[in-house]
């Protein structure tokens, strides 16, 4: 893995001669946040060696690398799901990668189902904390330390000093933000109405099938990290008939423009 990285590190700094401070993980719906970005470079991950490239409807598959407001960063336009075949250590490369190209903030984003009866589709959540129930660890097997450490703090998954400038950034913008658990399932099904009520039992507001990995090996690695999600159907014995992934990228992208102008203010600002 070590050797993997490094040698899509050379790569890419090659390519780009950039060193971005801020990773943005795009989820369903949300990859037009790259028009926020004044654009230097992009990659396809077809041409990237060792990444592999995202099958997902709505995940577009690029590195795109430039700033905002003077900030280098980097994006990624589509994710990879341990649903499409991959294993964890796949989903979670580019993370890695991120991380030796300079990347120390990492901002993560997806679409989920909401179980929390004080959410609406549409509604904007901002993840402190989360319950993997994959079935697969991305941390499982011998652990190299030159990544991090075999037994990783999970105490902060998600950084409690950018939920609060993101909840300043919101309140300037007039733009009503929740606060969420978020629980990561395998997928690619949609939850079944029990699941849903399992979902609620065990203690999480949202459902969703990514974002867990990326964060647990971005702590890994120390990186601090920022989650937020978009309720795009609720777990609801009245609404469960109608979810489908049409419909998730429709609210999601009804719902970005304000999830785009929070994430870029937080950058500028944090």
């Amino acid at each position: 893995m070590w050797e993997k990285v490094q040698q899509t590190v050379k790569y890419i700094a090659e390519k780009t001669n950039f060193t971005p401070r801020y990773g943005v993980i795009l989820g369903s719906g949300l990859g037009g946040f790259t028009d926020d970005i004044e654009v230097g470079f992009t990659l396809p991950y077809n041409e990237i060696p060792n990444f592999p490239v995202s099958t997902v409807e709505g995940h577009k598959g690029a590195l795109i690398f430039g700033k905002i407001a003077g900030n280098n960063v980097v994006a990624m336009q589509g994710r990879f799901h341990y649903y499409e075949g991959y294993s964890m250590q796949e989903v979670t490369f580019p993370v890695r990668v991120m991380k030796y190209l300079g990347v120390e903030k990492l901002i993560v984003s997806n679409a989920s189902g909401g179980v929390n009866p004080f959410y609406k589709v549409g509604d904007i959540v901002l993840i402190y904390d989360h319950i993997n129930m994959m079935p697969e660890h991305p941390l499982r097997g011998k652990n190299d330390e030159r990544f991090g450490p075999r037994f990783v703090n999970m105490g902060e998954p998600y950084s409690r000093k950018m939920i609060n400038k993101a909840k300043e950034i919101a309140i300037e913008q007039g733009v009503d933000v929740k606060d969420g658990i978020y629980l990561g399932l395998q997928g690619p099904t949609f939850e079944t109405l029990s699941e849903y009520r399992m979902v609620k039992v065990l203690g999480a507001d949202c459902v969703g099938m990514s974002t867990v990995p990326e964060v647990i090996v971005a702590r890994h690695m120390d990186m601090e990290v920022f989650g937020i999600s978009v309720i795009t159907d609720m777990g609801q014995e009245d609404s469960i008939d109608n979810v489908n992934h049409d419909e998730v990228l429709i609210a999601a992208k009804n719902a970005e423009p304000k999830v785009r102008a929070l994430i870029k203010e937080l950058i500028i600002k944090y």
